[in-house]
């Protein structure tokens, strides 16, 4: 069953090589996935899933030791999913950030896997994939990688839309309260249009917490560069 829960931003931004000149504009950030992470290594899991959306590429389990890589944002770095094995493919995005977050925190309670999902699956599919991973071992965490709309300014990246601010503040709500049907509850056609690639990943941690009766604590909000971040730890 689900013992605990993080869930984190999956910018690239968020690992300071990249955002380079830009790196404490982060550092809140970075400081609450540390926090948060702390809560899942207490937890004592026997087993760690990262999970966050990939495109179509990238989808499905990658196991320990899988790689990542920054190249493609300017960055001469690669990060490993922990120890193991490399495996052929490399992780999207979101989980190499998760990656990195582990690394920083010299992650080493329990193995860890990672799942890419796709960013348009459909609520009831996230929510029977959350439940099997739970079911996977007697504890398992999440550590849930994904950001909100990307339409909060003029300048963010789907430009301003004057309905993001209410979902991110209804997704907010839901992280820091651990309110499974909240999060079950966010729409998915909405989502899309605002582009929250953290929709998909959430509800995930929404069905693997049915019936786990875990607490929630928002360690962090706020939207820099015009898309919702969110921290927050469940336990």
């Amino acid at each position: 069953m689900l013992v605990a829960a993080a869930v984190c931003p999956a910018p690239p931004l968020l690992v300071p090589e990249v955002a380079a000149g830009a790196a404490a504009e982060l550092g809140d950030a970075r400081t609450a996935c540390s926090d948060a992470l702390a809560v899942l290594a207490a937890s004592r899991p026997d087993l760690l899933v990262v999970v966050g959306a990939a495109d179509r590429d990238h989808l499905g389990s990658y196991p320990q030791g899988a790689r990542g890589s920054f190249r493609g944002f300017g960055v001469e770095a690669d990060v490993h999913l922990g120890e193991g094995e490399e495996g052929p493919r490399l992780l999207p995005p979101s989980l190499a950030v998760g990656a990195w977050l582990l690394r920083r925190a010299r992650w080493g309670a329990a193995p860890v896997e990672g799942l890419g999902v796709a960013q348009p699956l459909d609520t009831g599919r996230c929510l029977e994939t959350g439940r099997e991973l739970a079911a996977r071992e007697a504890r398992v965490a999440l550590l849930v990688m994904g950001d909100g709309s990307a339409c909060r300014t003029l300048k963010a990246p789907g430009y301003l839309d004057e309905r993001a601010a209410a979902f991110d503040a209804a997704a907010g709500r839901a992280l820091g309260a651990a309110d499974v049907a909240a999060l079950a509850a966010l729409d998915a056609e909405l989502a899309a249009e605002l582009l929250a690639a953290g929709r998909a990943p959430w509800q995930v941690l929404a069905g693997a917490a049915e019936g786990a009766g875990l607490d929630g604590r928002l360690l962090y909000e706020d939207a820099p560069y015009g898309v919702g971040y969110f921290v927050a730890a469940w336990s």
